[in-house]
């Protein structure tokens, strides 16, 4: 075979990988198709398996997944894997599925929960949750992630990879990228390049060492612009034949399906294939990057960098402002956007308007919150000032720790609501574009960022952070925290996001999660968050001077605890209560503010003020609508901008939204009892491995709201943009009407909200109110 033959075979299987599958299924190899960059290729093959990359469908059309998932909002990428999972020739392959970015999670979930509901789904299929931070709690946990890959590939014909075995495929591997690191740019193209080394997921290795040995007599290829590619890992070659007829030449890349495959070792030993190995983008932060990346492109000979970021990939996103910091005079750096809207600047700012109109409140235990709210705030910035340390915290980060240390500390969402609530947020969002950073990537999760860069202040101005903490559950997470670090120099403390494979899981978690969390929860994914929480602790105690105070802790979650049972038995009392003696107007402030300082007496009694006041409204017989004719739950973030819009439909319409996700998670998510001698930390680690698996996470959400919706007697669910397809699916599955609102809840302007008024009002007077009939006929029949 030529050089021209070898290559031509190499790009035939790197764009049909398929047909590869097939062929090598035909001649009685295991086939096993593999999700995510960081799929163990070497542990497959010694397992005695040919691992397949499985390419997304071709294409923007998507009916079958569109009809699981509902219409793509956003990237497009997990659409075209599930419509390639479920096409009807191909459901009896393996595959497995790694957890490399958070799409993946969220498609292993959709599948385990057709399966559950006995629809369509691979015959086999296998989540891998992996973990990229080097340290030893993050080894523990690979290793028992791959022992129970182990029992899947033994059930589907394999063995349990050895030592030898693992070092056999090993040098396997490590034949083909001796060949490939011999051929130099001048006779490969980039394209080619990168065609050779997604082969290398596809083919075999020795079929691949066989078409390399015969690229030796490559002519050389004439030179242009010298570039050098990074940001999204593209799957297909499209990006890179589009520089090349620009004219460019590709001289080397940094991303998960490029050269950072040749640069990580193919693990030899069980051992070694548990330490951290080829991390995907959003697992790693983009200022510990941007200088390597630089380097390497400066030692290719780059004039410019190229940053793509392909399918409107979020974490890709984040790491072009830390390479523009770190770029060198003379070298430039290009952004490209690629299957996606381009980056979206944020909308000139608006003549000053008037205010949004006030909404009404029902309950007096309200009146106090605001005061001290600012009380407490400006007590905060004063102990900031005299040198007390501060840190900024996401709301799905272990908070309770810090109370037990009395290290000062705001919420990263709480303090985005405040900045809602004062018409900040596009003044927010301007800061962080004239800074170069994303402003329509999780731009809520961001507004701690922009509060950096705030020379006016809301309510006087956030302090500087000396640390900030959050749990990296989507893909921009780790690039918001990083950015905010290097702009403050706070330290970073980010938590591993775990996810559980397990094809059978409790569906009613919210009956037993609160006494039973150490059953229903895997003992992994607990062990590795509090050997996670106990070194952040160490790291506190040790540059703050403060000891963390057992018994405090103690007090702090039983505080915690009976703070959230009042909001359980709040919720119970408004779900069963006709009329609603409360709506959503009242529950969300009542909730969240007490929320923000859990863990505290002040925040227990508010709670518990809360509870006791909707109790004496329920006895007297009060009522948020009295004309109540129409019941409506909210499905997504709260509008904390304009709260008033929820009772347009009031007085019109006898419409009160009775629900909303902040009362009900709050009674549902947090109580974790550590009696019987359990150790509080696992109670506490147990609470923060769930959150937000409750709102989007399939077979947890689904099941949840369709049990609120029915147990609130609700008529009808409005929805944000960010309410998960198979929640709105399980809702209208379960006969309750759905409107989809297709916005977020920083997109609430007098026009947008005008608009939503028409689209709501129909809601109600249609489907809304047919149903609310029926569930009248029901009560009285």
């Amino acid at each position: 075979m030529d050089a021209a033959a070898a290559l031509a075979a190499i790009a035939a299987a790197y764009a049909d990988p398929d047909a590869v599958a097939d062929r090598l299924a035909a001649e009685g190899v295991r086939v096993i198709r593999t999700i995510g960059s960081d799929a163990p290729f070497t542990w497959l093959r010694a397992a005695g398996f040919a691992p397949v990359r499985l390419a997304a469908a071709e294409g923007p059309a998507t009916p079958i997944a569109d009809a699981v998932m509902g219409p793509a909002t956003g990237r497009r990428r997990a659409h075209r894997l599930v419509e390639r999972l479920l096409a009807a020739d191909r459901l009896d392959e393996a595959v497995l599925i790694t957890r490399a970015d958070a799409e993946q999670a969220q498609i292993f979930a959709a599948l385990r929960e057709r399966r559950r509901l006995g629809e369509t789904a691979p015959a086999h299929f296998h989540l891998l949750d992996l973990l990229h931070h080097d340290r030893p709690a993050s080894h523990r946990y690979n290793a028992a992630r791959l022992a129970q890959l182990d029992a899947w590939l033994i059930a589907l014909g394999g063995r349990a990879p050895t030592d030898a075995a693992l070092a056999q495929a090993a040098a396997e591997d490590e034949a083909a990228r001796t060949l490939l690191r011999a051929l130099g740019e001048r006779q490969l193209r980039g394209s080619d390049r990168l065609r050779i080394i997604g082969a290398s997921t596809i083919l075999p290795p020795a079929e691949l060492t066989r078409l390399l040995a015969a690229l030796d007599a490559l002519p050389e290829i004439a030179s242009g612009r010298r570039v050098f590619v990074t940001g999204s890992a593209p799957e297909s070659d499209a990006s890179y034949r589009a520089l090349e007829a620009d004219g460019d030449t590709i001289v080397g890349d940094d991303h998960e399906w490029g050269d950072r495959r040749l640069l990580a070792a193919a693990p030899a030993t069980r051992a070694a294939a548990a330490a951290p190995g080829l991390a995907p983008l959003a697992a790693r932060r983009p200022t510990a990057d941007a200088e390597p990346i630089v380097a390497r492109a400066a030692a290719c000979g780059a004039a410019a960098i190229v940053h793509l970021t392909i399918d409107a990939d979020e974490a890709a996103a984040w790491t072009a402002p830390a390479i523009a910091r770190a770029l060198p005079d003379g070298m430039t750096l290009t952004l490209r956007t690629i299957d996606g809207p381009a980056a979206a600047d944020p909308a000139p700012a608006r003549p000053a308007a008037a205010p949004p109109p006030r909404s009404r409140k029902s309950l007096a235990a309200l009146a106090g919150f605001g005061a001290y709210q600012r009380d407490w705030f400006a007590e905060l910035r004063e102990r900031v000032a005299a040198g007390a340390p501060f840190a900024m915290v996401n709301a799905n980060a272990p908070q309770e720790i810090l109370r037990a240390l009395d290290v000062p500390f705001v919420v990263n969402q709480w303090w985005a609501s405040i900045v809602a609530a004062k018409q900040q947020t596009q003044r927010y969002r301007m800061l962080l574009r004239d800074a170069g950073y994303p402003t329509d990537v999780e731009a809520y999760s961001a507004q701690g960022l922009a509060a950096a860069m705030d020379a006016e202040g809301v309510w006087g101005g956030l302090p500087r952070p000396d640390s900030l903490h959050a749990v990296g559950s989507s893909d921009a997470t780790i690039g918001i925290f990083d950015a905010w670090a290097g702009r403050t120099g706070a330290r970073a403390f980010l938590y591993e996001r775990t996810v559980d494979p397990r094809l059978d899981i409790e569906t009613r978690w919210w009956e037993v999660l609160p006494d039973h969390w150490d059953e229903a929860l895997e003992p992994e994914r607990i062990d590795l968050l509090v050997s996670e929480l106990r070194d952040v602790i160490a790291a506190l105690e040790a540059t703050t001077g403060r000891v963390f105070d057992e018994a405090r802790f103690v007090a702090v979650l039983d505080l915690v605890n009976e703070q959230e049972d009042y909001y359980r038995r709040t919720r119970d009392l408004v779900a069963r209560s006709v009329p609603a003696p409360i709506s959503i107007v009242d529950s969300m402030p009542a909730t969240m503010v007490p929320q923000w300082h859990r863990g505290t007496v002040w925040a227990r009694d508010a709670a518990r003020a809360f509870y006791d006041e909707v109790a004496a409204r329920v006895a007297a017989g009060a009522a948020a609508v009295p004309n109540e004719r129409v019941r409506l739950m909210w499905v997504g973030r709260g509008l904390w901008s304009e709260t008033a819009f929820y009772q347009r439909w009031e007085e019109s319409h006898g419409a009160v939204f009775v629900w909303s996700m902040y009362l009900a998670l709050a009674a549902d998510g947090y109580i974790r009892r550590f009696d019987r001698g359990r150790d509080p930390m696992r109670a506490l680690a147990a609470r923060f491995l769930t959150m937000g698996d409750e709102l989007r996470m399939p077979s947890w959400a689904g099941p949840w709201h369709v049990h609120e919706a029915q147990s609130h007697q609700v008529d009808g669910a409005v929805a944000l943009a960010d309410a998960d397809p198979f929640v709105l699916r399980a809702l209208a599955a379960a006969g309750i009407p759905v409107l989809e609102l297709g916005i977020d809840n920083f997109a609430m302007d007098a026009a947008t909200a005008d608009a939503l008024d028409r689209r709501i009002t129909a809601f109600i007077e249609g489907p809304a109110t047919r149903c609310a009939d029926l569930r009248r006929c029901g009560a009285t029949a």
